[in-house]
């Protein structure tokens, strides 16, 4: 039997403190942030290598990247290391300013540029790569060609978007293997029931 929490005591894990259907990227979800997603998304650290092993496919001297939804920096830091032997620009974008602020103090060793903007409502200079990382699920439905549009219309001939995201299974069957597949893993890395 799953016992019943108080709504004031709610967390998503970690200590972070979750009202229904209302996650929040800003306060003290910041500060918590980088170890409680290790541990929610499998993979989150190897997806991290896969991208900038592709970035090498689109970025040389002079090339712009843009992430998208950067929060705390944490790839576009890796992104920058792995290629420091070139001449590229990053840039970090996010919607929370305490995520960018985050970002600015951990990475200021770092030459990334880091961006309190709204890609909905924001231009994009054309670059040679967009990261979108566990991003699009958090933009409203209805706008998510328009972010879409607004990628393909910033890359270079022959640039890339990366884009990784959780995804719906064909059919119910697949979907209820991946979502049991993917609460095991919160469980096994310590999450309750109440949490996930």
């Amino acid at each position: 039997m799953i016992k019943k929490v108080p709504k004031n005591k709610r967390t998503g894990g970690d200590g972070i403190k979750v009202q229904r259907a209302n996650w929040k990227f800003s306060g003290s979800t910041v500060n918590k942030f980088d170890k409680h997603i290790l541990k929610s998304v499998p993979l989150y650290s190897e997806g991290h290598t896969i991208v900038c092993k592709l970035s090498d496919f689109f970025l040389s001297d002079k090339s712009l990247c843009y992430e998208i939804g950067c929060s705390t920096g944490s790839l576009t830091k890796k992104i920058a290391k792995h290629n420091s032997h070139k001449k590229v620009k990053i840039i970090g974008l996010d919607v929370e300013k305490d995520m960018i602020s985050k970002a600015k103090k951990i990475n200021k060793d770092i030459k990334i540029k880091y961006l309190c903007k709204n890609i909905l409502k924001s231009e994009l200079e054309p670059c040679d790569l967009v990261i979108s990382y566990y991003t699009a699920q958090f933009i409203k439905p209805k706008s998510r060609q328009l972010f879409f549009n607004k990628i393909y219309k910033s890359l270079n001939w022959g640039g890339a978007l990366i884009i990784f995201e959780k995804i719906r299974a064909p059919d119910a069957r697949f979907q209820d293997i991946y979502s049991n597949l993917y609460n095991d893993f919160k469980i096994d890395n310590g999450y309750s029931h109440e949490e996930i």
